[in-house]
């Protein structure tokens, strides 16, 4: 019995593997049609009695402002373009802060995010962070930081039931996302952190200076080259 068992888990180890591998090898190529986030934003707005709002289009990255891809940068993952994965340095300084009781932070890189929002599901827990590290290390390996800024861009909330630089891009400024100005750009990465609980534009004055800040640090990014 113990030895079916151990068989058992065995292959399912193996069959995990190999999609897991397969499927970031399919992406590497094909636009990610929709992620675990929302389908669950879906399924939440129809358990409320209310209409799901779902706004997504796939478009490439040379149709999104190189200003987005530095607003993100500025505000998510300063060490984007040259870490491996994983900013450990990141890490320990959200680690010290978390434990003072400052306002929470994760220490995620865009990297982390993107492995996340397009794999795996919503929460905090130790299987869910061993996997993320897990696939954060495969799109690292079969992507690449192009593709991985490309995917992460189309893929992640941007508002109430909207998704991507495009739907985002329309919904707060009436344009195409190839269009956003510096100060737009930094509108949507202000957001990030809660994008269903602030706005991009007629924003707070907290994300107005969140908007400030993610400008200033924009210029130091300088050209993006993948």
């Amino acid at each position: 019995m113990k030895r079916k068992i151990l068989l058992w888990i065995w292959k399912a180890m193996l069959w995990f593997f190999g999609l897991s591998i397969l499927s970031v090898i399919i992406f590497k190529w094909v636009p990610i049609p929709f992620t675990p986030l929302m389908v669950t934003r879906i399924i939440e707005f129809k358990l409320e009695g209310k209409d799901a709002i779902y706004s997504h289009k796939w478009v490439p990255l040379e149709d999104i402002s190189p200003n987005l891809q530095k607003a993100v940068i500025a505000s998510e993952d300063g060490n984007f373009l040259k870490h491996n994965g994983f900013d450990f340095e990141a890490m320990q300084k959200a680690f010290k802060n978390n434990n003072k009781g400052k306002r929470i932070k994760g220490g995620s890189t865009i990297s982390q995010q993107t492995a996340k929002n397009v794999f795996l599901w919503q929460g905090r827990s130790y299987i869910r962070k061993g996997l993320e590290a897990y696939f954060t290390v495969l799109i690292e390996l079969i992507w690449g930081k192009e593709r991985i800024m490309e995917v992460y861009l189309n893929s992640i909330e941007m508002g109430n039931g909207v998704y991507g630089a495009q739907e985002a891009a329309r919904h707060w400024y009436s344009k195409t996302a190839t269009n956003l100005t510096p100060r737009e750009a930094a509108g949507i990465a202000a957001i990030l952190p809660n994008p269903r609980k602030f706005k991009a534009s007629n924003s707070s004055s907290y994300i107005n200076r969140r908007k400030v800040k993610i400008m200033r640090v924009m210029r130091y990014v300088g050209k993006i080259e993948y």
